[in-house]
């Protein structure tokens, strides 16, 4: 009876849910403290239930209950214990209570850590929070349900996806989906303040830990799912502008703009509108990235489902709360107003105002070339696909602008803006770009291109002037003695900063030289032959037969030579028993400064001694990485200060000077 046992706690959370989702609200509307003080506990006890129904579903693959159609259709007896239980996300249903799960804990979270927030407000987000859970508990109650039943029981289950049988897979998906979920808690304070009408930055400072906790998450989500398809898909590369991803790309682009506009409201009391517009916008890509996924309307390897039904009720959803979210924003606009006073031309608030807008264009323009095909392929039943050069040409004249002005941004002052001081400020920064710039194209004229160039200059300013910013601010009390006692006094969210800024930088100059001197060979290869792509021979050495747990592979010998030096790289080309699929398992010897990569494609002949192969050499891939990591860590990071972790209210530095010139 466990299968029924996750029902019925689904269930359950479905009525808390209701009970969250309105008694706490009409009982901040209406001034009745006891249906506000329902919020905590509701929220609590649906993210109970929900966990509740979450074992469950991993205690059925944990037994190989193939009575459940969803364990049947996921998982097999020869399947490692690890992608049993991980099996849990590997398809539709799973990933929908996945969803679900992760949004009742949030909503936990939320009601245990705003314990020093107004009640009525608190009562407000939780319930925005509960009618979000509602709408994902009806769905996967009535249309993805993990917990039906299979009559009669199937013998042996259809096994894993074998491209979900990889460790990538065991994080990537929680952690993807960590960030989408977490978008939902700015979005609850957002609709919060505009039913309330308490549109001042207070919301703002109370939203932003969760805002840098969900885009921290997302940003993890989003390099684990390209280095998953860096190692296994086995065509070398980590972002091909794929719609899914395309659809988790969207919402980190708006809540970049999100995050920033949050600073500029909760230190200024300026762009409130932004702010509430945007937090509105990054949740509703969230929603439209669960559609896109979870439809069909995709042919994806990240994309499983392929009911309609489904589908609608998703479309129907994000319709629903969208348009009253946007309703609501209409009804308060007049309110928010601008806030903050003016700002000069150069001021970091114009600075930050001008990035929102390129990153929010960029993501129109990643929306349009992801919806495009889709619409018409609906409308006039035309097929095309929209690759890598549209993204390109759209994506990176509006990026490239935003890079420029980062490292503007960090240093400029609040309101004010001088050119000279600027310059002062940048300038041994701007010099070391251009000249370090200057060096490598002279070094490597001929094979490296203008755009390669223009990459490394902007990643590299990004990074240059982000750390003149944390000198200039460092040295001088290093300089004075007792200095250290003061970089240890520097805020975390400060060092959070920095550490992101720099990520970037390092991540901009990997992607341009990654893409703009990578080595690829594609030729093919019979055992004792060589073959020579860059400055490294690739010798066949041998090949062998592997039985693994629940495929059979090919696995190849390469011994790859570098002058003096030489190392073996075992690519494996597999074929899994149950659903029959290949898959080339490539070889990656990774460097700090080099990846060499070999994959195995098809054999030439009968006997499997002769073989296509993929050789490709990329040079500074691990920065790549590293640099997404840096982005991801700045978050972390911020979350230590205690700035940002407190529940009461902090009156914006341009109301403080206003009310002391008065008092003046």
């Amino acid at each position: 009876m466990m299968a029924e046992l996750g029902v019925f706690a689904l269930v359950l959370a479905l009525i808390v849910a209701l009970v969250q989702a309105t008694l706490p609200l009409l009982g901040a509307q209406w001034g009745i403290a006891a249906w506000v003080r329902l919020a905590r506990p509701a929220a609590a006890l649906q993210c109970l239930l929900s966990l509740l129904a979450a074992g469950v579903l991993f205690w059925c693959f944990g037994t190989q209950d193939y009575s459940v159609l969803y364990v049947a259709a996921n998982s097999h007896s020869d399947l490692p214990m690890i992608y049993k239980l991980t099996a849990f996300w590997g398809g539709h249903e799973g990933s929908m209570l996945l969803w679900q799960v992760l949004l009742a804990c949030w909503s936990a979270a939320v009601a245990w850590r705003s314990r020093a927030l107004p009640a009525d407000f608190v009562a407000r987000v939780l319930a925005v929070l509960g009618w979000v859970s509602v709408g994902f508990l009806l769905f996967v109650l009535f249309l993805s349900n993990p917990f039906l039943r299979l009559v009669p029981a199937a013998l042996e289950g259809k096994d894993l996806n074998p491209l979900l049988q990889d460790p990538g897979m065991v994080f990537h998906p929680p952690l993807l989906y960590m960030g989408y979920v977490g978008f939902v808690v700015p979005f609850a304070f957002a609709l919060a303040a505009l039913i309330s009408g308490e549109l001042g930055a207070a919301w703002a400072r109370w939203s932003r830990s969760w805002t840098l906790a969900a885009w921290g998450f997302l940003t993890l989500g989003i390099l684990l799912g390209s280095a998953w398809a860096y190692y296994v898909l086995g065509w070398g590369g980590w972002w091909f502008w794929d719609p899914v991803e395309n659809a988790s790309f969207m919402p980190w682009l708006v809540g970049t703009a999100f995050l920033h506009s949050l600073i500029v409201t909760d230190q200024r009391g300026a762009f409130r509108s932004w702010s509430a517009l945007l937090a509105i916008c990054a949740f509703s890509l969230c929603l439209l990235g669960t559609f896109l996924v979870r439809s069909g309307v995709l042919t994806s390897v990240h994309a499983f489902a392929v009911d309609p039904g489904r589908g609608l009720f998703i479309l129907c959803f994000i319709v629903a709360m969208v348009g009253v979210s946007l309703w609501l924003y209409a009804w308060r606009a007049p309110e928010l107003g601008t806030g903050g006073g003016q700002f000069a031309l150069l001021s970091r608030e114009t600075l930050l105002l001008v990035n929102n807008v390129l990153f929010c264009a960029a993501a129109l323009a990643v929306l349009i070339g992801t919806l495009y095909p889709l619409a018409l392929d609906v409308l006039r039943n035309e097929k095309i696909s929209v690759g890598p050069p549209y993204f390109e040409a759209v994506f990176l004249p509006l990026v490239l602008p935003a890079l420029a002005l980062m490292g503007c941004g960090t240093v400029a002052r609040w309101k004010q803006g001088a050119g000279r001081e600027l310059w002062q400020r940048l300038r041994v920064a701007l010099v070391l770009t251009v000249v370090s710039v200057g060096v490598l194209g002279l070094t490597q004229a001929g094979s490296i291109t203008p755009v390669t160039l223009l990459g490394v200059a902007l990643g590299l300013w990004c990074l240059l002037s982000t750390l003149a910013h944390a000198v200039q601010r460092l040295l001088p009390a290093v300089r004075q003695g007792a200095g250290w006692q003061r970089v240890a006094r520097q805020p975390w969210g400060w060092w959070g900063t920095v550490m992101a800024h720099a990520g970037v930088g390092v991540f901009v100059m990997a992607v341009s030289l990654a893409n703009g001197l990578e080595t690829k060979r594609e030729t093919h290869v019979a055992q004792g032959q060589s073959v020579e792509a860059d400055r490294y021979r690739f010798t066949l050495v041998g090949l062998s037969s592997v039985e693994g747990p629940n495929y059979d592979a090919q696995r190849a010998h390469f011994r790859v030579s570098d002058g003096d030096q030489s190392w073996d790289m075992y690519p494996e080309k597999r074929a899994y028993r149950v659903q029959t699929m290949g898959l080339s398992q490539a070889a990656i010897d990774s460097r700090w400064t080099r990846d060499v990569f070999i994959a195995l494609g098809e054999p030439l002949d009968e006997t499997g001694q002769a073989w296509t192969v993929r050789l490709q050499v990329k040079p500074w891939m691990e920065w790549i990485w590293m640099g997404t990591f840096m982005m991801a860590l700045g978050a972390g990071l911020s979350l230590l200060d205690k700035r940002f972790r407190t529940g009461r209210q902090r009156v914006p530095r341009a109301a403080r000077s206003a009310v002391a010139h008065k008092v003046a």
